[in-house]
């Protein structure tokens, strides 16, 4: 039976420097993130929009979910089909266009996992079940934009 999840923070701003928001130059766009029984995020917009380079901003966090949510499905289907994942990084790109009104939008989002696994002979399915997770992720199917993965597989054959 499917389930439904549901999913609660709290986004707090605290970038009121004492006047609000009289002008686009008054205020900062810090702000904390809650939620409950976990550590705050603390945020900001990206500095491109005045905000702060030292917080994590809703772009960069965007992409960093994309990427794990990808992981974690990868992870599960690797284990249920015998694939040992040994290290996994991802740098992944989110590509953001803005228009011309000052709004925009991501036109894409590209993985980049390295992957190393126990045994070559693993390598062929490793490559595939990218595809499953990209299928598979939460995330990656809540956006409008493609979710693109260019991953590469090693052999860490001497690691296990």
């Amino acid at each position: 039976m499917a389930q439904k999840h549901t999913y609660q923070t709290t986004v707090l701003w605290t970038g009121n420097k004492g006047t609000g928001t009289v002008n686009y130059q008054s205020y900062d766009r810090d702000y904390s993130i809650f939620i409950q029984n976990k550590s705050a995020i603390l945020g900001s917009s990206d500095p491109a929009f005045r905000g702060d380079k030292s917080r994590h901003n809703p772009e960069d966090l965007l992409v960093s979910s994309l990427s794990a949510c990808h992981m974690l499905w990868y992870l599960h289907l690797c284990a249920v089909n015998q694939v040992v994942v040994v290290d996994y990084v991802d740098e992944a790109i989110g590509t953001m266009q803005e228009t011309t009104e000052g709004s925009g939008a991501f036109t894409q989002v590209m993985l980049q996992p390295v992957v190393s696994v126990a045994k070559a002979e693993m390598v062929a399915i490793a490559l595939e079940l990218h595809q499953e997770a990209n299928r598979m992720c939460f995330i990656a199917n809540s956006v409008k934009f493609p979710v693109l993965h260019q991953p590469i597989i090693k052999i860490a054959e001497s690691s296990m």
